[in-house]
């Protein structure tokens, strides 16, 4: 993924940004009652029989396609290879399952340059943590829906 793509989007985070957005969103989260959600996108491909994380160009892609479905007010950036991670800040429940359902729709329909397995995965405060590296272990380990190349399951949910 170039980094230009990610330092000039006012949108898209760098892992450093990501992290200490996320801490002090927390920790404000914390301080006010407010609501916070943290959804995970991991993006996988097949390769010689094997499971391989998406490479950076693929991510971009991926990024490209659900930047188009977040408020301005919400945050999205790298988290970990392969892993995009999307603060929906000041979000409920609802308002949170009404974005992972409209971020499925549109990676659903958008043609990937490659066959892809894209894990959505999310964890809400104050149902989990206040501890940053504890609320994305818990997006990222159970993941919401597993989409692969148009077709996709549910999995259990937070």
């Amino acid at each position: 993924m170039t980094d230009e793509f990610f330092e000039h989007d006012s949108k898209v985070l760098t892992p450093a940004a990501f992290e200490f957005i996320l801490d002090s969103e927390l920790k404000r989260a914390d301080r006010y009652q407010n609501y916070l959600t943290l959804v995970t996108l991991e993006a996988s491909r097949e390769w010689g029989g094997m499971t391989v994380t998406a490479d950076d160009g693929t991510l971009e892609e991926v990024a490209r396609v659900i930047h188009r479905e977040i408020r301005s007010t919400d945050m999205v950036g790298r988290t970990d290879k392969g892993t995009l991670g999307l603060m929906l800040i000041d979000a409920d429940f609802d308002q949170s399952a009404g974005v992972i359902d409209r971020l499925m729709a549109r990676i659903q329909a958008y043609k990937f340059s490659t066959a892809l397995r894209i894990a959505i995965g999310a964890a809400c405060y104050p149902t989990h943590a206040i501890v940053a590296e504890s609320l994305k272990r818990q997006a990222l380990s159970r993941p919401l829906v597993n989409w692969r190349g148009g077709t996709y399951s549910s999995s259990d949910q937070n």
